[in-house]
This record gives C-alpha cells, structure tokens and sequence, in this order.
C-alpha cells in the first residue's frame, strides 16, 4: 500500500494517525502544501492521484472557502482529493481534511453555530470502529454531508463524521497528541485565550487524557483500514 499524507503547514503532521498507521504496517510520504503559515502561497504540485491507495488529509488553520489567502492552492488539492477517490484510494480527511473531502464531492463548509475548542465528545453510530471520544476540536467552520455519502457521527454543532464509498471526513483531530498540541499552542495561544481557553489547563488535560486518545485513535485506524478502506464501494 503506498500512503500519502498531506500536511499543510510545519505543524499539520499525522501524529497519534502517522503512528496508529506504522503500528499496521502503512507508512505515510509526507507532501508539504504551504512551508510558512505566515505566507500560505504554495506553488507545489500535487502528485498524481492515481499513484496513491491511501491519502491522509490533514488539518490546517485557513477555511477552505479562503481564496483570498489559500486561493494559490485550495482548488488543486479539491481536484486532487476528488481524483483520489474517484481512483479507488481511500482518503481520510481530518477537520480541515474532512473539510476538503466535503467539498471535493459535492459538500459544502461555512462557519459552524459556534467554534469548537479542546476534548469534546460525539454521538457516534459506529461506536466500536469510532468511538463518542472525546476528541480533540479547534475549529470554526462545519462541512454538510455530500450527496451519497452517510453520516455516521454528529454532535450539537453539526456533522461529525460521514463515510463516502472507501474514504472518511472527520471534523474532529484524532491525531492530536500533547507535543503536536504543544506546537499549535506556539502559534495559537493568543486565539485560544481569546476564546476563553485556559492553557495550562488544556495542555494538562491533554497529558492526561494522552494514553487512552492513542487507544481510541489506533481503534478509529484499525476500523479505517478493515471495514471502510477494505470494502470497495461506490460513492
């Protein structure tokens, strides 16, 4: 299985999901869209998207709807996301991801009631594969689910989760661990407080909560792999 994972920014790697898919053999190429968050231009191709049987899509800070700031890029990784799975690649979207996978098949993002910040459970109809959590949110914009597709995850706020054929869009950050959280933390401190958040706290909880997020994580990959990327279904 040849694995991609897309990151847009030093700070979007896969993390507890990098990990959770080594521990099954998978070994994800890491492809960088944006080498600054501060300048988020990228002029990089995306690779061919029928070269990959796995494609991670990962967080980012922007929306997908941002053309002013992302607009050099978004569209090429829509059109890659879409051919991805239109090539019988399995893709997993996470928040910003899911986001684009939304979007990429018919879906629409637009900001969600309200943003959702730190350990935050959901009501799941897949409990055993995709547990209630909780699971880490940092989010302002919610994705519909896209025609064809099944919901399979939601709280308050809208969709949590859908599945579409073999691919899956998460809103939620199941690879968040606490050295990852730490670097968003180095960027977004100020954001965070802003909205109330306590820090400390928050980087404590997370230390806490760490061991069982990595069983719950490796549960979600597990399940990934075997029930939704192993059944070849069409969207």
């Amino acid at each position: 299985m040849r694995a991609l994972a897309v990151e847009h920014d030093p700070t979007g790697h896969a993390a507890l999901v990098g990990k959770a898919l080594a521990r099954r053999g998978v070994e994800l190429e890491p492809f960088r869209v944006v080498a600054d968050v501060a300048d988020p231009v990228s002029d990089r191709e995306f690779p061919d998207p029928g070269d990959f049987d796995l494609v991670v899509v990962l967080g980012a800070i922007w929306s997908v709807y941002d053309d002013a700031r992302i607009g050099s890029w978004i569209h090429r990784e829509l059109d890659f996301v879409r051919e991805s799975h239109k090539a019988g690649a399995s893709v997993l979207g996470v928040c910003f991801g899911g986001q684009v996978l939304s979007t990429a098949l018919g879906g629409t993002v637009s900001r969600a009631p309200a943003p959702e910040f730190g350990w935050l459970s959901i009501v799941s109809d897949e409990p055993d594969g995709l547990p209630a959590g909780p699971w880490f949110q940092w989010h302002y914009d919610s994705f519909t689910v896209p025609d064809g597709a099944t919901e399979i995850a939601r709280n308050a706020n809208g969709p949590q989760a859908f599945r579409a054929g073999r691919s899956l869009g998460l809103q939620f950050h199941p690879e968040v661990d606490g050295a990852l959280l730490a670097d968003w933390i180095g960027f977004g401190a100020e954001e965070l407080r802003a909205h109330g958040i306590d820090i400390d706290a928050l980087a404590a909880e997370t230390a806490d909560i760490e061991p069982e997020a990595t069983d719950r994580t490796q549960r979600l990959v597990d399940w990934f792999l075997d029930d939704v990327a192993g059944q070849n279904q069409d969207c």
